[in-house]
Formats: structure tokens, sequence, C-alpha cells
């Protein structure tokens, strides 16, 4: 990706944005240290223009932002940060630096954006995968080990089908639900995200995806 640094003096503006929830969260500046090391270690980093520094966001705080991706606007001289925000984002405390509340967050996280969910949830398996705690089905399937995963995930596509085909929809559901817990452990165990697979599907959906994939074929 080739970014314009110059036409703001060495700075780019960032623009911040939960990756799940889909919210602004806040706006930053970038320079070119900040861009490279955001992207070497996975926090997002900024250019301080009234202290004159690099600062990683949430270093005092503890309220990181973990990058999922960066991209580049159509004349390479603004960014769109997409993170999984650790706590509020502003300093005053609220979500975003505009005073908004993440209301997708908000009591159950079903009730604004039950898509939105299946990233929260992998959020839960990952802090089950750092800190195995004992009693927790999620820590017994990491201990189980990837070919016990995967086979879990197996039985419970099986259960899906047999459902689709001789069950009731409320039974499906339940079946898919069960389905979709245990591939996103399995992808945790794998350092993948469900982010992952969708991002796949976006690619799939260009209408020119199945041309490039035949092209990369004959080109291997």
């Amino acid at each position: 990706m080739t970014l314009d640094f110059d036409k703001m003096g060495g700075l780019l503006p960032a623009i911040i944005q939960d990756a799940d929830t889909r919210n602004v969260l806040m706006l930053g500046f970038m320079n070119r240290e900040a861009y490279d090391k955001t992207v070497a270690t996975g926090k997002v980093t900024f250019w301080s223009r009234s202290r004159q520094t690099l600062w990683t966001k949430g270093e005092t705080s503890g309220n990181y932002l973990d990058l999922v991706s960066i991209a580049a606007d159509c004349d390479n001289d603004t960014l769109l940060v997409k993170v999984h925000p650790h706590g509020p984002t502003c300093h005053t405390g609220t979500d975003t630096c505009w005073g908004e509340a993440n209301t997708a967050l908000q009591g159950s996280p079903l009730q604004n954006s039950p898509v939105a969910f299946l990233g929260q949830l992998q959020d839960f398996i990952e802090e089950r995968h750092q800190q195995m705690p004992e009693g927790s089905y999620t820590t017994r399937l990491f201990r189980d080990g990837v070919n016990k995963m995967a086979q879990k995930v197996g039985e419970e596509a099986l259960e899906t089908v047999i459902e689709a085909t001789n069950g009731t929809n409320d039974k499906l559901i339940y079946e898919a639900a069960d389905m979709l817990y245990h591939l996103e452990v399995l992808l945790t165990s794998k350092g993948l995200r469900i982010d992952d697979i969708a991002l796949e599907l976006q690619r799939r959906h260009d209408p020119n995806w199945d041309a490039q994939r035949r092209k990369a074929k004959a080109n291997a």
C-alpha cells in the first residue's frame, strides 16, 4: 500500500472504527513511524501533535485498540483503521470521542447486532484460551487438542444437516449455533478469527472472483 505522507507534512488522518459494530470511535494522526509500529505490534499507535511523540492508545489506561485491518482511501492520504477496542476509547470514559455509547455492547450482546456478537463471542473464547480456567467447557475443548475440536465441528455439522432435512427450524437454529461455537473454538486454536471467514466470503462476492481464482490456479 503506497501512502501519501507528504500532503499533510508527514501525517495521515486515521479514522478508527469498531470492526464489529462499525461505530466510528475516534480520529487520530499517524506518521510513517506510527503506521509501521501499528502494523508490527497489532496495537494502534498515533503521532501526538501536542507532545510531538509516538503514543500507543491504551498504554496508560489499558484501553488498547487491537488492529484488525487498515485501508487507505482513494487518494492514499486518509486511513480507515478497523479495531477491536478494549474498553472505552475516549479519555472521558465514553465509547467514542463524540460521547456516544456503544449500544451494541450494552445489556445483551444480541440487543442490537446479532452478527457482531460472533466477534464478541470469539473475544470471550480467546480469553478462555489465554486463562484456561478450571471447570470451563471451552477450556476442556482446548485441552483435548485440534483433532478432537475438528471432530466436534464435524459432529455438530452432521446434527445441523439432520435437523435441516428432518427436523424443525428451532432445532436447526440450535444445532447450527452449536456448530458455529465449536468452529470459533477451532479457529481460535489455529490463530484465526471468524473475521477471516467473513473476509474470504467477501472476496468471493466479487463478480470477478472466480475468474481470478482460475487464473491464479493456471499460473501456479
